[in-house]
């Protein structure tokens, strides 16, 4: 890191030696069947990303350039995108390099996120930082850590973890966090009944974000007094952040003080948990309307990502998409999209009707087909004629729909 960032400059000319660690081991399972051969930070999003490239480009903007991806399920398509997208310079020794689970600890996997750092620290030994920012792989969000390592470093805490505003009518999905008025964390609750308020808002709680900035000594002194705890689940915000809670040590960084050049109005403080298919759906829909509530044009903090070498999109035999994203490669002959994400390299025939739908690469999609409310996976094939997502009862007895009534067939799938 060549400087803590703050909006006006750097901190006192201080650049602190910062190690980036994103946990990107988790199964995915409620966005099955998404996960079905992939890890969830490698699930495709937003038509040309996948997740994990949110926190990396977040990271990389924000000035970390030494990051470690600790993975473990179905790393395959995650450890290929991260080796051949995430490239930086090695005379700067600057690096984005994917760690699997290694069994440094004897004959076991990680048992959770905490033992995953836990059985990593010979990272930590290596590169001998003096904060380290550890960061979830699988939100969809714009942050500029810099900030808040700068808050944590004024601070003086053990630990400070960023908190979203949200309702409290809405809180209790989340880890939650009770603060006093300087920040100090006094409690952090897991999905509590009754969410505490902010200290300026009684309608409103602090959510984890599950990004964290900790004091190396004392995040490595925790994992090791997690590790020898027989009842304890080591898992970073189930068991980590309540003990240095307990020890008075952590503080909250407010999301909402994060300014990220380029953003707008609508589209500031945005972040969006997709660890559900309907959730997933509905962080695409945010993408598609005339000003969007998340901008991905904002060239001021990209998100990065390799692009296909595919020619541009092309529409032909009267073809038209409204209001949608479409990749590049991708032919829309005599069809018609609408409010729908269309991947690169997408096949829609003559006659056929996308509609509200999430369309992932090499997808093709027959003559007179109808896709509506759905997510079709990667190289799904729609036969001329089928319809997806028009009988939700038919659908259901032949392919996976969420709670909302979102359709969902998986990578390779042939629609009947």
């Amino acid at each position: 890191m060549t400087g803590v960032r703050v909006p006006g400059g750097l901190l006192r000319g201080y650049s602190p030696n910062v190690l980036g660690i994103v946990l990107a081991g988790g199964e995915g399972k409620r966005l099955w069947p998404l996960t079905t051969d992939r890890a969830k930070p490698a699930v495709p999003f937003g038509g040309n990303y996948r997740l994990i490239d949110f926190v990396l480009s977040n990271l990389v903007n924000g000035g970390l350039h030494r990051i470690c991806v600790l993975t473990q399920y179905k790393s395959h398509s995650l450890d290929r995108h991260i080796s051949t997208t995430w490239r930086l310079s090695s005379i700067l020794n600057q690096y984005i390099t994917s760690v699997p689970a290694q069994q440094r600890l004897g004959r076991r996997w990680y048992t959770g996120s905490a033992d995953a750092i836990y059985q990593s620290l010979n990272l930590v030994y290596d590169e001998r930082p003096d904060y380290i920012a550890v960061f979830g792989a699988d939100h969809v969000y714009r942050m500029d850590p810099s900030q808040m390592i700068a808050q944590h470093i004024e601070s003086g805490a053990g630990v400070t973890v960023a908190g979203i505003r949200v309702p409290r009518a809405e809180a209790k999905a989340f880890g939650c966090i009770a603060a006093d008025s300087s920040g100090k964390i006094t409690e952090f609750l897991e999905k509590p009944s009754d969410p505490p308020s902010v200290p300026d808002d009684p309608d409103v709680t602090f959510a984890s974000m599950g990004n964290y900035v900790f004091s190396t000594d004392v995040l490595i002194e925790a994992l090791r007094a997690d590790a020898e705890d027989g009842d304890s689940d080591h898992d970073m915000g189930g068991d980590i952040i309540p003990r240095l809670v307990t020890q008075g040590e952590a503080a909250v960084y407010d999301f909402a003080d994060n300014v990220v050049p380029g953003a707008t109005d609508r589209d500031a403080g945005y972040w969006r948990d997709v660890g559900t298919l309907d959730a997933y759906y509905e962080a695409h829909t945010d993408l598609v309307s005339v000003h969007p509530i998340f901008n991905l044009y904002n060239d001021r903090w990209p998100i990065s990502t390799a692009v296909p070498p595919f020619p541009p999109a092309k529409f032909v035999e009267g073809g038209i998409a409204q209001d949608s994203i479409v990749g590049a490669g991708t032919i829309i002959s005599g069809a018609i999209v609408r409010r729908s994400v269309i991947s690169p390299n997408v096949r829609i025939e003559a006659g056929a009707e996308v509609s509200d739908s999430v369309v992932m690469p090499g997808t093709r999609i027959g003559r007179g087909a109808v896709v509506r409310g759905a997510i079709l996976d990667k190289n799904v094939v729609v036969p001329d004629g089928a319809l997806v997502g028009v009988d939700l009862a038919t659908d259901r007895a032949r392919y996976t729909v969420s709670q909302g009534g979102v359709v969902v067939l998986g990578k390779g799938t042939t629609a009947l």
